[in-house]
């Protein structure tokens, strides 16, 4: 492939890093002194996600740097390469192209000179229907009973984007049916999910785009066991299953109906396909038209992304700011802080999003990288963190950049709670921009020796993405807001952001360790003698 720069051979990073010399020591207390406006000027607005990031240790002239070094990595013509379709993840030769599953009817993505998005709405449309006669009772489970309770059967990509939005999106549910999600392959995860349901009532969704991954086949093997212990006739599994996946040989196999199999593409990458066909329990959930309404907001988005010049980009912003932190400040981690109950499983979504995409080490050809790329991303719904780990981002030593999602009408507005809610936002920002120095704690007439106790240093970065109210369209737009963020920043980083190998080493082992655990006789292992060790002691503990 061709030859790449080196990031930290550009002329816009030696920029930034003389640049980061004269102001790492700079306050966000003298920043907003020394510019009464800053408030109101570094802030951007895309599709109803107002982004406040002048709580940022940052000036115009970091803003300018780093748009500088976002032209010199060519991130423009990159998100043109993506959203043309472009085989953009080299080590797999693929395009990249989960825009196209919300691209409106009648647009045109091409890949190997063949446009998808008729495919696309072809499996939407087939979704739809299916989801309303499930919906509807229409659909009758082997015994005539309608389906009560839907458990969606997969791992990463195909739980995690869907668990999210199930939880985020309920208050939009259809609440006469239970929807619960089976990723774990211990097998309490799968005996605690089918504890008190009724097969008779159950829908199955094994979603494996090959139909082979491991965890999920598990327990979907244990899913049908389970259904039909009680069910008993064998061809009830082709009225209690239906399967996200391409290998419709072993969909059949296992008894389901490929009429009930719902594909999706190469192009789509596990963490980047919630609103593919790995949607369909969030379809049964929702209904087509929220569904609808979900991936509306995602294509507005990707049109901001793509349209928007760079100083009024909400993701080319943020992406920037982030790398600023890790690449020059040294930020290890990011917190992401919804202050929204609906969304306490944003967080987790997020680390496989931007964890599995950025944690890399070498660049797109194949050097070793001498700067932070990834950061560890982690969060709590608030209030709850604040009695939990804020203490840590207001006075311990390590920097930690956080997002503040926080949203101005509530979807259940209890008295006061929902002000409530909203001021802590606010303070908890304020706070750790700003702080609070030894003076001010003296001034609150505290004994001299607490004061090093009270003191706050302030000086922590936070971003507040503020929008009107989580709808489906609203939370369209904050997952691709961040599918965004992490593009931008594995652009800068000159990294593959849409593959994902360190998964794979672990799996493969695995498998070789399976059949040494369940041998009849003593295997022959030929590990290192930590494990060796280890499975010996879990044989012998198994007896």
């Amino acid at each position: 492939m061709a030859e790449h720069t080196l990031l930290t051979q550009r002329p816009a990073w030696a920029a930034l890093q003389s640049h980061f010399q004269g102001l790492k020591a700079a306050h966000l207390r003298d920043l907003f002194a020394a510019d009464p406006g800053r408030g109101t000027r570094l802030t951007a607005e895309a599709v109803g996600v107002f982004a406040d990031y002048s709580k940022n240790r940052v000036t115009d002239e970091t803003l300018k740097l780093l748009f500088a070094l976002a032209g010199e990595c060519d991130l423009k013509g990159r998100i043109e390469a993506m959203f043309g379709g472009e085989k953009i993840n080299i080590t797999e030769n693929r395009a990249v192209l989960h825009t196209a599953l919300r691209a409106p009817k009648g647009a045109v993505v091409t890949v190997d000179g063949k446009n998808v998005v008729p495919e696309v709405h072809e499996v939407l449309d087939a979704m739809s229907a299916f989801a309303d006669r499930v919906r509807s009772g229409a659909w009758k489970g082997h015994t005539g009973k309608p389906i009560r309770s839907v458990v969606n059967i997969g791992i990463g990509g195909s739980d995690l984007g869907p668990v999210m939005a199930n939880e985020a999106l309920r208050f939009y549910a259809q609440r006469d049916l239970t929807f619960r999600f089976l990723s774990n392959v211990d097998g309490t995860d799968f005996a605690e999910t089918v504890r008190d349901l009724d097969p008779a009532e159950t829908l199955f969704i094994v979603c494996s785009k090959t139909f082979t991954t491991q965890e999920t086949m598990t327990n979907a093997e244990s899913a049908r066991a389970w259904s039909l212990a009680t069910l008993k006739d064998p061809a009830s599994v082709a009225k209690h299953f239906a399967a996200v996946s391409t290998n419709a040989a072993k969909v059949k196999e296992f008894g389901i109906d490929t009429a009930n199999m719902f594909g999706f593409w190469d192009w789509v990458g596990g963490r980047y396909s919630m609103d593919s066909a790995v949607g369909l329990a969030t379809v049964l959930a929702l209904g087509p038209t929220h569904f609808r309404q979900m991936l509306d907001g995602f294509h507005a988005m990707d049109q901001h992304f793509r349209t928007t010049p760079f100083e009024k980009n909400v993701p080319v912003i943020l992406g920037l700011i982030s790398v600023w932190y890790g690449s020059f400040f040294g930020a290890e981690t990011a917190a992401v802080l919804p202050y929204d109950q609906y969304l306490k499983r944003f967080p987790a979504y997020l680390q496989q999003l931007t964890m599995e995409s950025n944690g890399k080490r070498v660049t797109l050809g194949g050097a070793e990288v001498d700067y932070q790329t990834g950061a560890v991303y982690w969060g709590e719904p608030g209030t709850n963190g604040q009695h939990s780990f804020y203490q840590l981002i207001h006075q311990g030593t390590k920097l930690i950049p956080c997002d503040f999602i926080a949203f101005s009408k509530s979807l259940n507005p209890v008295g006061r709670h929902h002000d409530l809610l909203m001021a802590n936002v606010f303070a908890q920002a304020e706070a750790l921009a700003f702080g609070k120095t030894a003076e001010q704690v003296r001034a609150d007439k505290v004994e001299e020796w607490l004061v090093p106790h009270k003191t706050f240093p302030g000086n922590r970065p936070s971003n507040v993405l503020l929008l009107e109210k989580l709808t489906p369209f609203a939370l369209g737009t904050l997952v691709a807001l961040y599918e965004h963020i992490v593009f931008t920043q594995g652009v800068i980083w000159d990294i593959g952001s849409f593959d994902q190998w360190g998964v794979e080493l672990g799996k493969a082992l695995a498998s070789r360790i399976v059949p040494e655990l369940e041998a009849a006789t003593e295997p022959d292992l030929k590990h290192d003698s930590s494990t060796n060790a280890l499975i010996r002691r879990y044989r012998q503990g198994k007896k």
